[in-house]
């Protein structure tokens, strides 16, 4: 009797602070695991570099590509959407129109392109997650760019559990919705936070490897909220 093949996953952006521990978890299960991202991931078992690119179309055609002579007729158990960045400012901000344009590029395309390949290359019953923020689930006066793009991840994963949204039969896109993630980087920029009240990047993997293999996942469309209070953390979907 053969061997079941190990489950597969793609991580999109890797090389951030959640994709690297993504990755790191899932190679330890001894998963096959690849990374998208800009700088290549070596942990990874393979790595699809993504070209910088002010043309979407350019960029989502390269990834696109790259993945399908990566992959060629295999498929993937999960696709796993962790790309993203945060940027402030309000609608007067010197800043506004370079920082909405980043967090377009870093959430919304990302997204997008994690979307189509999983209309290609996830299995029947398969998991697509997508990055949102609780944040965005109201207004964002002071970070005008960062709220217009988690929203338009979150209508994104809406609009994927519908009927002919083009994702495999049986397979489910969720968003995560967190509020801070105990990054090193949000450990060196907001020293005096309360750290206590941060979600640990540990706990994100573990429901990922929850979900994947069919424990407590939810619906699709989901929106599940990310929240840690006192060192604890609980899951709850926000109903829109």
């Amino acid at each position: 009797m053969a061997a079941a093949e190990a489950p597969r996953v793609l991580v999109y952006g890797g090389r951030g602070a959640l994709g690297s521990r993504c990755v790191q978890a899932f190679r330890a299960k001894d998963w096959w695991v690849a990374s998208i991202d800009l700088a290549e991931n070596e942990e990874a078992c393979a790595n699809v570099l993504v070209k910088m690119s002010d043309s979407f179309v350019q960029q989502a055609d390269q990834v696109t590509e790259d993945v399908g002579k990566l992959l060629g007729e295999k498929k993937v158990d999960a696709i796993l959407c962790v790309a993203g960045g945060w940027a402030g400012g309000s609608a007067k901000a010197k800043s506004l129109y370079k920082n909405s344009d980043l967090m377009w590029k870093q959430s919304v395309w990302t997204s997008t392109i994690s979307s189509h390949l999983a209309t290609k290359h996830l299995k029947d019953g398969g998991l697509l997650t997508l990055t949102g923020a609780k944040a965005a689930l109201a207004g964002t006066p002071g970070m005008i760019g960062y709220g217009m793009a988690k929203a338009a991840v979150h209508q994104l994963c809406q609009s994927l559990s519908g009927a002919n949204s083009g994702l495999p039969p049986g397979s489910a896109a969720v968003a995560v919705l967190p509020v801070t993630l105990d990054t090193p980087m949000n450990r060196k920029s907001m020293p005096e936070a309360d750290f206590s009240s941060w979600t640990p990047l540990d706990f994100l993997v573990d429901t990922f490897f929850d979900w994947i293999t069919g424990k407590n996942r939810p619906g699709s469309g989901s929106l599940i909220q990310v929240v840690t209070t006192g060192g604890k953390t609980a899951l709850t979907a926000a109903n829109l």
